[in-house]
């Protein structure tokens, strides 16, 4: 496991971390290495319009590669005529 060094911690962030450890009944070292994955996690995670934006572009896609289907297909009338037949009413 890597060592890192952390210098110039200001007094008060190193005593709410001395806090915190003693909560969790863990070490100020075991503290930092929690926070530091919880703060990376949040960072590779995307973010909710990210996914929003993923999830727009796969309903585009498989709307785009739908299979286009036919009314005659079907033995159905157009609907382009049942509308001018309508209209000319």
């Amino acid at each position: 496991m890597a060592t890192l060094h952390a210098l110039d911690i200001p007094d008060e962030l190193y005593a709410q971390l001395q806090e915190l450890a003693k909560a969790e009944n863990s070490s100020v070292e075991a503290q930092v290495v929690k926070i530091l994955q919880q703060a990376l996690q949040t960072q590779i995670q995307p973010t909710k319009y990210d996914r929003r934006k993923n999830v727009l572009k796969m309903l585009e896609e498989n709307i785009r590669n739908r299979r286009r289907l036919n009314p005659a297909d079907f033995g159905l009338l157009d609907s382009t005529a049942l509308i001018r037949e309508d209209r000319d009413r």
